[in-house]
Order: structure tokens, then sequence, then C-alpha cells
């Protein structure tokens, strides 16, 4: 996980270099935006990425004489038979729909939206799932 945080933190460099760059160039606003938000990003998961190696320490893909069956066992986890992210991409796509169609839907996207992100986030703690 350290090389690749490296490697975010090098692309996070690029861009922050490449955005002026661009922007004096081409004098394009939707490219710099674009570019700037690019780098935005990569600073993002750099930031993660780094905070959790410094966190659980260094794994196996970090060392030069690890083997291969050290990586191996439980990697997290995900739920196999959740519904939420389907409701919240479909709330997501109607709500960056309306911003491009008619801010009109933006008011009838906004509570699925909103619905998917709670459903999500509390899934484990009621139902037949809750962790005590």
């Amino acid at each position: 996980m350290k090389l690749t945080a490296r490697m975010f933190l090098i692309i996070a460099v690029f861009f922050f270099l490449d955005v002026p760059l661009y922007w004096w160039l081409s004098h394009d606003p939707t490219g710099t935006a674009a570019l700037t938000m690019a780098f935005g990003l990569c600073g993002m998961i750099y930031f993660y990425l780094a905070f959790t190696v410094r966190r659980i320490g260094p794994g196996p893909e970090d060392r030069d004489d690890a083997e291969p069956h050290e990586g191996a066992g439980e990697q997290g986890f995900f739920s196999p038979h959740s519904w939420w992210p389907f409701v919240l991409a479909a709330g997501g796509a109607a709500m960056f729909t309306g911003i491009a169609v008619g801010f009109w839907m933006c008011y009838f996207a906004a509570p699925f939206l909103a619905y998917g992100v709670y459903g999500l986030v509390f899934e484990y703690y009621r139902g037949e799932n809750k962790h005590y």
C-alpha cells in the first residue's frame, strides 16, 4: 500500500504542476477545472492510503522478500447481498440527470439519494443484519 500511496502522490504532483501550465497555454476553464479536480482526487486517495499504511503498518506488497501466500486471507468486509448501492446509484444518477436536464428533477431525486445514503450507512445497525 505504501507503493500505491507514493504512486498517487506522484500523479497528484504532476497534476499540480500541469494545471497552471495547461491554463496558461489553453485558457480553457473546463479542462482546467477537470485537471484541478483530478489533482484533488489523487491527493485525497494519497492521503487515505498514507494514513492507512501508517495505522496498520506495511503489508506484504511493500516488502521485497514477501511470499504470495502472505497476502492471502480476508481483505475486508464487503456486504454480499446489499441493495443499497443500487438505490444510491439510482438516486445519484437521477440527481445528476436533473442537473443536466432540468433542475426541477433534483427536487424529486434528492430524497432518493438521501435515502440511499442513509440505508447504506446504517445497513448493519438494524434488522436481521444488526451487529451488537
